[in-house]
């Protein structure tokens, strides 16, 4: 086919110049000799190169306040979460409250009635209450950060499901990270479970330092009953004084 190709660009060049030497003022331009080369192989012109941009899972699945760079930020960003059906239900987002550049994170596990109503964390008795037990150590609710596991109020006050949580939980990692303290004192036996992961009962996590890692860094965590517990079962009350002992020795430790 290329040859065939060849034979017919030749004889058109040659006819041209036969015209233009015997038929004079047919043609009025210079014919240059020409040599015509065609490959044997046609040539095949590349293809375009379809680009794909590999996008790894962490990107695929990254949501804006992952990157939140301040407390505001973060609160801004995920204030209208909708990720559980607890979002259906809630009055508010208890996002939390107190000392943004807190040593102590108190977390509780989620927010009652009144904190659904409000806005805010631990509000009413079992709030006046742990008021009184930080002051007790010397703290004011402005010394610390106070936030819950969850940030939905649980419909009739029911313990937290396994599937909120672990949509939730995340959130709380992020405000450990931006605010960096050195300690967190888990309330009821809900926050010390989902924070230490593990089952055992509240009796065995009392009375011991844990490590809770967060972006590389370990927060140290003690355990001690939620001041709503201690309300129904005011015998707990002197444990719960032990707890906050250790509490109060071990943080002065690290001032």
């Amino acid at each position: 086919m290329t040859k065939e190709l060849s034979k017919i660009i030749e004889d058109s060049i040659n006819h041209l110049k036969f015209v233009k030497e015997y038929r004079p003022g047919k043609l009025n331009f210079n014919l240059p000799d020409l040599k015509i080369e065609v490959p044997e192989k046609p040539v095949v012109a590349d293809k375009p190169k379809h680009v794909t941009k590999v996008v790894s899972k962490s990107e695929l699945f990254r949501e804006d306040w992952m990157d939140a760079e301040s407390m505001p930020d973060l609160e801004n960003l995920i204030k209208n979460c909708s990720k559980c059906a607890l979002s259906k239900s809630r009055n508010n987002f208890v996002f939390g409250s107190g000392n943004l550049d807190a040593d102590i994170v108190v977390v509780g596990e989620a927010p009652g009635s009144e904190e659904d109503l409000q806005g805010k964390p631990f509000v009413g008795r079992a709030g006046k209450l742990l008021t009184d037990i930080l002051a007790a150590v010397d703290l004011n609710r402005e010394d610390v950060f106070i936030c819950n596991i969850l940030k939905c109020r649980p419909p009739g006050n029911r313990n937290p499901q396994p599937d909120e949580i672990l949509k939730c939980r995340h959130y709380l990692d992020k405000q450990l990270c931006l605010i960096h303290p050195k300690i967190i004192l888990a309330l009821g036996a809900f926050a010390a479970q989902t924070l230490l992961d593990t089952k055992e009962p509240l009796g065995k996590l009392r009375g011991q330092i844990f490590d809770y890692s967060v972006d590389g860094n370990l927060i140290k965590v003690i355990v001690t009953y939620h001041p709503a517990a201690l309300l129904r079962n005011p015998n707990w009350k002197r444990p719960a004084w032990e707890d906050m002992k250790l509490f109060q020795k071990f943080y002065s430790e690290l001032k």
